[in-house]
């Protein structure tokens, strides 16, 4: 993506389901859990490159000797500054004391850190800034095991205003009005209720207080707990749990906004953001890596059984299509092969605005996520290069010289890498003048390959504030003297924020926002921004018991087709300086659909939110629009 988007935030959760010492004698290390989840989290860094933290939880530990740890960074390289304190603080603890080295018990209680439950989270920050105190995993302590919990997850919720007077409503005094605490909360409050409420019935069955902590850690109802906890939540989530005791659960949303995938076999229990992650870390085949169903928590009990269960009612399957674009590895099976169709679904309309002239046409990618879409468009612009030879072949038969056959097939598609990101280049000067020079500099231009008067097509795999492309891609790409350059998107026109995760919180920002503002401006049609104003204001009024959310702002694109949209943003990337003339297109939302179609997640495109709360939220983004609030709308 040419333009700077916060990505998502990742989890990552082990269970080990043997003794240490095993894995001690299998793979030569009783630090195979440690070792296993620094990988499970470097390969999701592509998620999270502002905060890190890492949790382990040991089992069946004595009174007294410490079985929770805990460690967060929020340096400029947190995985691995995270990884550097605990090698550090094992080789310390080997060194001070030499018969560690075979004693794995010994180990386990002197090492902190080595345990058989673990829980990592890579944080990009959306919201709330990038304190030490926002990164996960979050901790709840108490004093008695079980009511100690530990939460991570890849989550915004849209409703958290209410969330937090619920807590209120509770009894309870939250320190502050973060999703993430609203949460951990309530979770917390009501596995209290439930502990209370074992320990009851532990006492009338005659147990002491000592002899009820066992009876509690094996009948805690972990499914219930979440159903309560839950009950109101609106947003898209995959959140994981630990109890001090060492159960642990991952919840996902009812949606399937955001992803999460699991593996188990009689050593491990595995749980990440990303199937490929568990593939590779693990070196395990596609299938045996399972998606939790939305609405769905994978439980795991201190004593090892595990159990999918369902917590939430689904709600249509509405997975997030920018995990899909952008944000998950490429490396995924069945996302490459998206990604590919994505390109190769456009592909019909670049040849029509190159008038199928791809012998003048230099094809090419802005680095590095939209490249296999880029292959996918390559493989479409061949098939059509290969039918316009069998034509001049089949028109020429008659009279068709051995050399004018060689100069059909030797035809190629023209590919080059045009626009290279220089990433030592920081836009570090927040100044207008300044920051907009530096920012001009990002990218650098490959001279030499293209001729004057060629087409230049550029696929991105989507445009959102158009930016980068305007204040530097495509000033670079002019100086080669195209005759025309076209902006490709494999992603549709993105035209609502984001309200589950990704920081899209303005419309103001969306350069297809602004396209149709200067399109109501060029036609007279202005005063219906007031009217969709007070529609839109209506529709957040506290007082306003109408449980029927619309999304008013659908009013405001409801006049202009895609291609107006999109020559008015050509329009706006393309200032007076540019001597090409600059065309965008773009994917439609039918084709995105065609290729991804188990992500139909496309509110970002259509305004089709899946949660009310979603719907809420648009409705009160456009309110602050008009009103100039720079607040966000969740």
């Amino acid at each position: 993506m040419s333009d700077e988007l916060k990505h998502e935030c990742g989890i990552a959760l082990i269970r080990l389901l043997k003794p240490l010492d095993f894995y001690k004698k299998k793979y030569g290390t009783a630090f195979y859990g440690v070792n296993k989840m620094y990988l499970l989290m470097e390969k999701q860094h592509n998620r999270g490159q502002d905060g890190a933290g890492f949790a382990g939880i040991k089992l069946d530990m004595s009174p007294g000797e410490r079985y929770i740890s805990r460690i967060r960074s929020n340096a400029s390289q947190p995985i691995q500054d995270i990884f550097a304190q605990i090698n550090a603080r094992i080789n310390q603890e080997f060194m001070s004391n030499p018969d560690l080295k075979e004693d794995i018990e010994l180990q386990k209680k002197k090492i902190p850190y080595l345990s058989e439950l673990y829980l990592g989270h890579v944080r990009y920050g959306t919201f709330g800034g990038n304190s030490i105190e926002t990164v996960h995993p979050f901790l709840r302590q108490n004093n008695w095991m079980h009511r100690n919990l530990i939460i991570a997850g890849n989550f915004n919720m849209t409703n958290t205003n209410e969330l937090f007077h619920n807590l209120i409503k509770l009894g309870m005094h939250p320190k502050e009005k973060a999703d993430t605490i609203t949460v951990m909360e309530k979770i917390g409050h009501f596995l209290d209720d439930a502990v209370r409420k074992l320990y009851k019935k532990a006492k009338a069955a005659g147990l002491n207080k000592q002899e009820a902590s066992p009876y509690i850690v094996a009948n805690l109802n972990i499914s219930k707990i979440l159903k309560k906890a839950a009950k109101d939540w609106d947003g898209g989530y995959a959140m994981a749990g630990l109890l001090g005791h060492g159960d642990a659960f991952v919840l996902r949303d009812p949606a399937g906004i955001r992803p999460v995938y699991f593996y188990k076999d009689d050593e491990v229990v595995v749980v990440a953001s990303e199937r490929p992650v568990i593939q590779t870390v693990f070196n395990v085949p596609f299938d045996s890596v399972h998606e939790l169903d939305p609405g769905h928590a994978l439980i795991i009990k201190k004593e090892g059984q595990i159990d999918v269960t369902q917590i939430h009612e689904p709600l249509e399957r509405k997975s997030c299509s920018f995990e899909r674009i952008y944000f998950s590895r490429g490396s995924d099976a069945e996302i490459y092969q998206e990604r590919k169709k994505l390109g190769q679904l456009v592909m019909p309309k670049v040849l029509e605005a190159i008038k199928y002239d791809t012998e003048n046409t230099v094809f090419s990618f802005i680095p590095n996520t939209a490249e296999t879409s880029f292959y996918g468009m390559m493989e479409a612009a061949q098939d059509e290069l290969n039918e316009q030879k069998n034509a001049a072949i089949l028109k020429e038969k008659d009279h068709l010289t051995s050399a004018r056959l060689e100069e059909i097939q030797s035809q190629k598609i023209r590919t080059e890498k045009l626009a290279i990101k220089d990433v030592k280049l920081r836009t570090f000067i927040t100044e207008d003048s300044s920051r907009d020079d530096l920012v001009a500099h990002v990218y650098d231009v490959t001279y030499g390959v293209v001729r004057p008067n060629d087409n230049l097509v550029v696929i991105d795999d989507s445009i959102v504030r158009g930016t980068t492309l305007k204040k530097s891609i495509l000033k670079m790409l002019d100086r080669l003297n195209p005759k025309q350059i076209i902006v490709v998107s494999s992603a549709p026109q993105i035209r609502y924020p984001d309200c589950y995760g990704i920081d899209m919180a303005r419309l103001e920002h969306l350069v297809a926002f602004n396209a149709a503002l200067e399109l109501h401006k060029e036609r007279g049609t202005y005063g219906i921004i007031e009217e969709i104003y007070h529609k839109c204001k209506a529709a957040i009024d506290p007082n306003n018991t109408d449980t029927n959310v619309i999304n008013h702002v659908k009013e405001f694109y409801a006049p202009f087709s895609d291609e107006e949209i999109s020559a008015k943003i050509a329009e706006i990337i393309a200032d007076d300086t540019i001597g090409a003339k600059v065309k965008v297109i773009f994917q439609s939302v039918d084709d995105l659909h065609i290729a991804c179609p188990k992500n139909l997640g496309d509110w970002y495109f259509t305004g089709d939110y899946p949660t009310e709360g979603g719907k809420k939220v648009v409705n009160r983004t456009f309110v602050h629009f008009y009103e100039g609030n720079p607040e966000r709308a969740y």
